[in-house]
């Protein structure tokens, strides 16, 4: 009796251990950002840059001093009106540009 247990046992165990067929992904693919934003920042320190929809502030990046960025904006559809914002590290000074209908590549120079 013990030998037909033990039998069953394993034959229950190897059952459960039978091969399955597993689709393993990454998840959804992400969806392609289709609105940037050219940053040429011309100040002598880094800033952080914001994108503002309504009261919702989103940071984007922090673009080097003196240099010149492309940000994909996440999130926001082509042809959406946002506010931007720049903000130096320090935070002593704050950049805006309003009304900016991003679409394709947005270019905002700072200052």
């Amino acid at each position: 009796m013990r030998a037909f247990l033990a039998l069953l046992v394993v034959g229950a165990l190897g059952a459960g251990c039978a091969g399955r067929q597993v689709d393993v992904s990454d998840g959804p693919a992400a969806a392609q950002a289709s609105t940037s934003i050219r940053v040429s920042n011309g100040l002598t320190q880094a800033v952080n840059v914001y994108v503002v929809q309504g009261a919702s502030e989103t940071f984007v990046r922090q673009v080097a001093a003196n240099s010149t960025t492309i940000l994909n904006v996440p999130g926001v559809a082509s042809g959406s009106t946002v506010s931007l914002r720049a903000r130096t590290v320090d935070g002593t000074r704050t950049y805006s540009r309003d009304d900016a209908v991003l679409s394709g590549v947005f270019d905002w120079s700072i200052p």
